[in-house]
């Protein structure tokens, strides 16, 4: 369903991006961010199912910047070259390609954009809603499913409508950080799924994966983007 095509970041570099086109007009445009492990077979897929919904999805590869085409499985090698990234991504170029990415997604819909993003996307989706504005990102929504160190983003304000997904089972974001982003918002809308670990979206991955979870998100996710993004 989806191609490749090229990017270039306001600051001139090039990076690819995965695209999937709806079968008829977008509803809207969707940014999705990755998680650490590349735009990888998955995150393709995700983009698809996004596509079937009615949006057309971009995924910029943000890992492009120090390594071309990276694309992890789940092993514990991969994970290990996959957390040797985190430390290289500065929240500034990650919005930078981003915003290349949203220009595309404009562009070729025609109609707002959203953006949705996992893990660590899920925290760059946010900080895509509260400090895209400075980068000419205008998102019309956003969505994080378990957004890693949100807690300490937390005062930061939202400039449009944003939804969050948590495991209650999520070991690797307690509930202070929930907590923090829902005190500090009690208008973003957070759902917390009991049982449901961290990553409960990532069907490929049976340690991880939590269908009922996971479906329940995604149905919420295709409402508010599109009550959001018509």
């Amino acid at each position: 369903m989806g191609e490749w095509v090229k990017l270039t970041a306001a600051d001139g570099q090039e990076l690819q991006a995965y695209v999937a086109k709806p079968a008829g007009n977008a509803i809207g445009g969707l940014v999705l961010v990755q998680e650490i492990f590349g735009v990888n077979s998955h995150i393709r897929s995700v983009c698809d199912r996004y596509a079937s919904e009615g949006f057309l999805v971009v995924a910029p590869a943000i890992f492009d910047r120090f390594e071309s085409g990276v694309q992890l499985d789940y092993t514990p090698e991969a994970r290990s070259k996959a957390l040797g990234f985190i430390g290289k991504l500065k929240p500034e170029t990650t919005l930078t390609d981003l915003a290349a990415a949203f220009k595309y997604a404009a562009e070729h819909s025609g109609k707002k954009v959203g953006v949705v993003g996992f893990c660590y996307g899920g925290q760059a989706s946010w900080l895509a809603a509260t400090r895209g504005e400075q980068y000419g990102m205008e998102p019309a929504a956003c969505v994080g499913y378990y957004a890693g160190g949100i807690g300490a983003l937390a005062a930061e304000e939202p400039s449009c409508p944003v939804m969050l997904h948590f495991g209650a089972a999520d070991s690797h974001i307690g509930s202070d950080q929930i907590d923090a982003v829902r005190d500090a918002h009690p208008e973003v809308e957070i759902f917390v799924y009991e049982g449901a670990k961290h990553a409960f979206n990532r069907d490929v991955d049976p340690a991880s994966y939590d269908p009922a979870a996971a479906k329940l998100a995604g149905e919420r996710t295709v409402a508010f983007l599109t009550d959001n993004l018509r």
